[in-house]
């Protein structure tokens, strides 16, 4: 369990591929102190393992079925990640329940700055935008943010200058593809009311809003 907030971005320092799967290892620096084979390091989002730690360069191996559902199939190196260690049963909570399992990727469509703030506009699927309601959580290549709103092609969110400094949203460019996480407790409240509500089509977060959620 992570919570969206990221500790540090760390750069990619050699990828490879084969059988359809990907190895690749990244320069943990201060954050590989306290690490260990075995732990678990959310990098842009995505819930990975270190299968081999060397100094401060830990290596992570990511499946086919990961590859596919998430954008880790286009870091090369020198890319800038997003990386957060699995919280502590004792850590102190901040940003919002985030389990590091991609549901879909999003693509930045819009960013418009303002001053030292910058709202950016994120589209996807409709069947990725119905797990999410305006003012509910969002994690973007892992980090933990506010829907400020969305309609039926995109979401935006507003970003503060901390986050702007200290993840990869600070240099992001239109086009730039992006890992989604939607909130867990949204997604059971939906699949729990899609079980019992009788309906000829999919709960929406339109509805989810006519409905108090």
């Amino acid at each position: 369990m992570f919570t969206g907030l990221i500790e540090a971005v760390c750069t990619v320092k050699s990828v490879r591929r084969a059988a359809g799967a990907m190895q690749f290892d990244i320069d943990l620096g201060g954050l590989a102190e306290k690490a260990k084979i075995g732990d678990s390091i959310a990098v842009n989002g995505v819930c990975l393992t270190i299968t081999a730690l060397a100094g401060s360069t830990a290596t992570f191996d990511i499946s086919s079925e990961t590859l596919a559902k998430s954008t880790l199939a286009e870091l090369k190196p020198s890319s800038a990640v997003n990386t957060e260690r699995a919280l502590k049963a004792a850590d102190r909570f901040g940003g919002h329940f985030v389990q590091g399992h991609v549901d879909g990727v999003a693509t930045i469509s819009r960013i418009e700055k303002n001053g030292q703030f910058a709202n950016i506009r994120f589209s996807a699927e409709p069947e990725l935008l119905e797990q999410m309601v305006p003012k509910g959580s969002v994690a973007v290549d892992g980090i933990s943010l506010t829907i400020a709103d969305m309609d039926e092609k995109a979401f935006s969110a507003a970003i503060i200058p901390e986050t702007l400094k200290k993840t990869t949203l600070g240099t992001a460019k239109i086009g730039r593809r992006v890992n989604i996480e939607t909130d867990i407790i949204v997604k059971a409240v939906k699949a729990q009311l899609e079980k019992i509500l009788p309906q000829p089509r999919s709960l929406s977060a339109e509805k989810l809003k006519e409905m108090g959620f």
